[in-house]
């Protein structure tokens, strides 16, 4: 049985470097949510040295300052569960009052429909934000 995240992209790729990938995810009422992808095969965040951890989190945090940049969100979700796909990834989730889920997690009840729509652009954005500041 193969890794779903070692043998796909896993959704619109916006970074790749020589450890890891940032994808935006295609998620109905969840514009900017994306996915910082470990492109080896590990489970788990002590399976990379210190040094990779610290480059994965900064990352992570460069998706974060992005997506608030740009969308300005009322929160931010991170998380890093991967009990259907054990490959490392971090979500990176922006949050509206108005998403479907709000205040909820996003994989909790929904409260209802999905209202936003991802705008055309947002992927070519993201990707020239983020490749001025990963390089």
């Amino acid at each position: 049985m193969g890794c779903e995240l070692c043998s796909e992209v896993g959704g619109e790729l916006l970074w790749q470097g020589p450890l890891c990938r940032i994808v935006l995810v295609n998620e109905p009422g969840y514009p900017g949510f994306c996915r910082v992808i470990w492109r080896s095969h590990v489970r788990e965040m002590t399976d990379l040295s210190e040094p990779e951890r610290e480059f994965l989190m900064r990352t992570v945090f460069s998706v974060e300052a992005v997506l608030r940049e740009l969308l300005q969100p009322h929160k931010i979700n991170l998380a890093s569960l991967g009990n259907i796909a054990p490959h490392l990834h971090w979500h990176v989730i922006p949050r509206f009052e108005n998403d479907p889920h709000f205040p909820q997690p996003v994989w909790g009840q929904q409260q209802r429909d999905p209202q936003h729509e991802t705008r055309a652009d947002l992927g070519i954005k993201l990707a020239a934000r983020l490749a001025s500041m990963l390089g």
